[in-house]
């Protein structure tokens, strides 16, 4: 076997073309564009680049054929906050072979030591964990836009390396036409009603206001969980941008308190339905394709991240929100689904709630961590 890492044109196909290899045969894979995988290790578009460092490795068999990949980054506002400095692994893929997936974990965690490393997460991203983050163990089902996929076999490689999981992420899911159950319902409206509570959804003529208010509210509502590290204008100003090809303003809602941000919700339409025929590549056909399946529609919405300030928690804000995005879902008679993701196992509070909607579990995946 032969394990290259990548810098030129063609150790970058052969890395994106990698996972073509391994899914070939499997329906339910959907292949994340290429761009937006090249965004996580292009500086110019993802500035987590600013505090930190990444590089990648593609995996040949000795008769040239690709069988695997990975990537390894450091990022520094993070890495030294564990009681050993951490970094982390990522986009990995690999044929059914162990040796070939100890060789690339081998050479990952080869890097991260000689960079101070003395131990790496995975799979994860060079970027937030709301895509491309977390190892899918249970719910191997069609995946919305960003979540990762992959096969049940990649979790006998990482527990065998010695990678012990560090928490997990829980997917759920909601069916919108069925109606919440009363005492939700009725809770939630007396919210939406409550002097001084007030709820809007984004405008997109009024972005940089809206992003001000998420980062408000995000670093609030975050800020006591173990080895947070707020977010920054420049990677909210990131996000959003990649938002706005599928952005539809009345899914995205703020509630304010006597004009203070005091929670927020992002839900996109799903997009994998929509690239899935495109196979990773967005040419002038594939935005042609993009724009007709965008204007055809969807079933299914995906919740990407929500968040309310500490003050405000357990006021009842964030039933509000869902009914009042319900208000505007249903008459549409478009979506039938809303995927609540990213819940760690740790947010009671959150999982709570998902329980009193009547929800449905989903998918988990698994945040690991292999101490060297």
């Amino acid at each position: 076997m032969v394990i290259t890492e990548v810098n030129n044109k063609k150790t970058k196909k052969a890395f994106l073309d990698a996972a073509r290899v391994i899914y070939k045969d499997d329906k339910i894979w959907v292949c994340p564009l290429d761009n937006d995988i090249e965004a996580i290790f292009d500086p110019a578009k993802n500035n987590f680049h600013q505090h930190g460092k990444c590089t990648r490795w593609v995996l040949k068999d000795d008769s040239g054929k690709l069988i695997g990949r990975i990537a390894a980054f450091i990022n520094d506002k993070k890495a030294y906050n564990y009681e050993q400095p951490t970094g982390g692994i990522g986009f990995f893929e690999c044929i059914n072979n162990k040796d070939a997936a100890f060789l690339l974990f081998d050479t990952a965690k080869k890097w991260l030591s000689e960079n101070g490393m003395k131990a790496m997460d995975g799979p994860i991203n060079f970027g937030e964990n709301d895509n491309f983050w977390g190892l899918l163990v249970e719910g191997f089902t069609p995946p919305s836009y960003g979540m990762n996929y992959n096969p049940p076999y990649y979790h006998d490689f990482f527990e065998h390396y010695g990678f012990k999981t560090q928490y997990a992420q829980i997917t759920n899911h909601l069916d919108i036409l069925r109606p919440f159950p009363e005492r939700f319902y009725k809770i939630a409206k007396w919210v939406t009603q409550k002097p001084g509570y007030v709820f809007k959804h984004l405008k997109a003529k009024e972005i940089e206001k809206f992003a001000a208010d998420f980062m408000e509210i995000y670093n609030d509502a975050w800020r006591d969980f173990e080895n947070f590290v707020p977010i920054n204008q420049a990677t909210i100003a990131e996000s959003f941008k990649k938002m706005k090809p599928l952005m539809d303003e009345n899914l995205i809602w703020f509630a304010y308190v006597n004009d203070e941000p005091a929670a927020f919700m992002i839900i996109l339409p799903d997009a994998n339905p929509m690239i899935k025929p495109l196979k990773g590549k967005l040419n002038l056909i594939g935005k042609l394709r993009f724009v007709y399946q965008k204007w055809k529609g969807v079933s299914r919405m995906r919740a990407i991240v929500m968040g309310t300030k500490q003050k405000f928690q357990n006021h009842g804000i964030e039933s509000g929100l869902f009914i009042t995005v319900g208000e505007y879902v249903l008459p549409l008679n478009q979506y039938t689904e809303l995927e609540l993701s990213w819940v760690g196992d740790f947010n009671d509070k959150m999982l709570a709630m998902h329980a009193a909607m009547g929800v449905v579990f989903g998918k988990k995946h698994l945040t690991m961590r292999c101490i060297f």
